[in-house]
């Protein structure tokens, strides 16, 4: 019997589980049947948190992609498991510092009861990302009949690609998503961000995810997305990134800093989930 929580932020949604209080070990097929939308119980991704045994970190919280792969970071879900070590009383603490796979993430509970996650400082290199090219400002790639596609690269604990667009309505977000997905130059794969400037402090965002598809918000790839504006002079410090299942709000201050991630996140429900884990 698995014990969980259902949670969303703007549409993004988590399975999140409480493995301080349970055994949780799971297999990547354990992960798909969850996730599994028809037979599962659906979500992009599926979070748990554990406890830490590192002076200086708060919980231990992984992260699995709805294909059933372990990830480094998710923004949104950063988001979530702040709510849910609140609401289930694990900490009390306006401030907590959670270490993922690949990064340390310093996370806080604002007045307003939303959470706001310092994402740390993103890295344009690309041997971070990984991305086996030279490095440029700017990149491009042959994709067959989809044309020649440009983009930039930045690394916030997980690879994105950001291509700019004159409308997120009319790109080929799955095609392109899929394509630059499977190219040889990114060995790990990749997020790939489609972002419309509207303007200085206003942009729109539609991200196609490694493991889930297309996704109706991703924390990690609006930052990713801002990032690549704001290094580019597109942006200004804070802006707002509207995406299908709604804003997020970002600012980066000091490039020597991190990128900040604001907005909604909520419990949807709560069961328990028979499974042979």
């Amino acid at each position: 019997m698995l014990r969980f929580v259902k949670m969303q932020g703007c549409g993004n949604d988590f399975v999140v589980v409480n493995g301080i209080e349970q055994p949780f070990h799971p297999t990547p097929d354990q992960i798909r049947r969850l996730a599994d939308r028809h037979f599962g119980v659906g979500c992009d991704q599926v979070l748990a948190v554990h406890a830490s045994t590192t002076q200086g970190i708060d919980f231990e919280y992984r992260i699995y992609n709805a294909d059933g792969q372990e990830v480094g970071q998710c923004g949104n879900g950063s988001r979530a498991i702040a709510r849910f070590i609140y609401d289930q009383g694990l900490s009390n603490s306006v401030r907590l510092t959670v270490r993922t796979r690949t990064a340390q993430l310093h996370l806080e509970r604002l007045d307003s009861g939303d959470v706001r996650v310092d994402m740390g400082r993103p890295s344009f290199l690309p041997p971070e990302i990984p991305l086996l090219m030279a490095e440029r400002s700017a990149y491009e790639l042959p994709l067959g009949d989809l044309g020649t596609v440009q983009f930039g690269v930045v690394n916030l604990g997980n690879p994105h690609a950001v291509i700019v667009v004159e409308s997120v309505d009319l790109a080929a977000v799955g095609a392109i998503g899929q394509a630059l997905q499977q190219r040889p130059e990114f060995p790990e794969s990749v997020n790939v961000g489609f972002l419309q400037v509207v303007s200085p402090t206003a942009g729109r965002l539609r991200v196609y995810e490694r493991g889930a598809g297309e996704t109706l918000a991703c924390g990690s790839g609006a930052c990713a997305a801002f990032a690549v504006a704001r290094r580019r002079g597109w942006m200004a410090s804070s802006a707002t990134i509207e995406m299908p299942g709604g804003p997020l709000t970002l600012g980066w201050q000091d490039p020597e800093a991190g990128i900040t991630l604001g907005g909604p996140v909520e419990t949807v429900f709560s069961g328990e989930w028979h499974w042979d884990g």
